[in-house]
């Protein structure tokens, strides 16, 4: 079984080229993203969690956890989760926590997002299916033992943690698309986040926003994808 220090160990060819404007084509490669739409999840919960711990705010607890340095560096494979919980520990000068404590703590924010691994199934009938997520080791790590069959569906993973960049850095897109041949003109990719689609589809990208599975399959069937 792999262990959280190895899921993110691969390394992947950082070949960089200019983005390309290509005509439309048969799309051959759906790229999906996992939180909110493969995997629903909540940081919030994470930061409730954590206030017993610290004198820090709420926001301050959300921004560090989610939006800092560290997150970035821990989601890029730069920092173990240990070196990130001394971060943590330190920044938000925690009280009575253990590393073994945290985990749990920063792990369980995650749901099923019902609906969506049908919808997914069905597309594996005629697409190869790609997982493309920026994610952490501890994070992955738990989502591979409590949601397994979710992750099973996809033919490859490209994590942020993995390929040592985030989307929407060009890189991991390219690497999802590239590595076994495809070509940008035949990849459609979804995420619920449209800053990301945004830059998806500068490179060429079809994309489609993910806002729930009922919205996903009637997009998806208006652009002649089969199900």
């Amino acid at each position: 079984m792999k262990t959280a220090s190895s899921i993110c160990s691969r390394n992947l060819p950082k070949k960089r080229t200019d983005a390309c404007r290509v005509p439309a084509g048969p799309i051959r490669l759906i790229l999906c993203d996992l939180g909110n739409v493969l995997i629903n999840f909540d940081h919030r919960i994470a930061a409730r969690k954590i206030l017993p711990y610290t004198d820090k705010k709420f926001s301050e607890v959300v921004q560090l956890f989610f939006d800092s340095p560290a997150t970035k560096a821990f989601e890029e494979g730069k920092i173990s989760g240990r070196r990130f919980f001394e971060h943590v520990r330190r920044a938000l000068a925690l009280k009575d926590i253990t590393y073994a404590q945290f985990v749990p703590i920063w792990n369980e924010i995650f749901s099923e997002n019902k609906g969506i691994l049908e919808v997914l199934k069905r597309l594996k009938r005629s697409y190869r299916l790609h997982l493309i997520s920026n994610i952490n080791e501890l994070h992955y790590a738990y989502i591979a033992k409590n949601f397994p069959k979710s992750l099973a569906v996809f033919d490859r993973t490209y994590l942020s943690c993995s390929v040592g960049a985030r989307k929407p850095d060009a890189l991991i897109y390219r690497a999802a698309i590239r590595e076994d041949g495809f070509r940008v003109e035949e990849a459609l990719y979804t995420d619920d986040r449209r800053d990301l689609i945004i830059e998806a589809e500068k490179l060429g990208i079809r994309s489609v926003v993910f806002k729930n599975v009922a919205d996903f399959r009637g997009r998806l069937r208006k652009m002649g994808i089969r199900l």
